[in-house]
């Protein structure tokens, strides 16, 4: 599958037009960044939107991952998509603390 059909059907869903799909992949996604916050020590100056951006991000990151490696489609739950996702939003959200505590000393 060529990259910009896997973005395509990433960022349009699935073929079939099922809602609940992109429901659960939100959910997920929120999930996944509550349990990255989770795992980041330390405070956090993040909203529960960000939060849920960085979630879904990095699930989009593991479901591509998983599917480039051909162990899962991006949105079908897996477990190694899960722990790819789990760790991309960590680094993700790793580096929006950073970018924030940046902007915030340069802001002063």
């Amino acid at each position: 599958m060529r990259p910009t059909a896997l973005f395509a059907k990433a960022f349009v869903g699935p073929a079939d037009g099922n809602e609940r799909t992109m429901i659960g992949f939100i959910v997920f996604g929120l999930v996944v960044g509550a349990l990255a916050r989770l795992i980041v020590p330390g405070r956090q100056e993040l909203s529960i939107g960000m939060t849920l951006v960085l979630g879904v991000v990095g699930s989009v990151i593991g479901g591509i991952v998983a599917n480039a490696i051909g162990t899962g489609d991006i949105f079908e739950l897996n477990f190694i998509g899960s722990v790819v996702a789990i760790a991309a939003s960590v680094v993700l959200i790793v580096g929006g603390t950073r970018v924030g505590a940046i902007r915030r000393r340069f802001s002063r």
